[in-house]
């Protein structure tokens, strides 16, 4: 829990079961977060070992993110806790 207990590293962990993604797009896919907030979450998720970023030399600088073998293995969980909220969400 200590790894993905917050409430932001499950969302965007989520949203990179899809593949790897850039910045500016993940960030967009999760209302709420501040970008402070946002590079928080994703330097500790990559200090973790659950996310990997790649910088690419052009101009605009393009970063992306991806799951790593570690954060992959999360898969099960994090689309259990979706389709829980999603189930929770439909009784309220």
């Amino acid at each position: 829990m200590n790894l993905i207990g917050t409430k932001w590293k499950p969302l965007v962990l989520f949203h990179l079961l899809e593949g790897g993604l850039r910045s500016g797009v993940l960030q967009k896919k999760i209302p709420g977060i501040s970008n402070k907030m946002f590079t928080q979450t994703v330097r500790d998720l990559e200090k973790d070992g659950l996310i990997s970023r790649e910088v690419f030399p052009v101009v605009p600088p393009k970063v992306e993110y991806k799951l790593t073998a570690r954060g992959r293995s999360l898969e099960a969980i994090l689309k259990r806790l979706d389709k829980w909220g999603m189930e929770d969400a439909s009784r309220s």
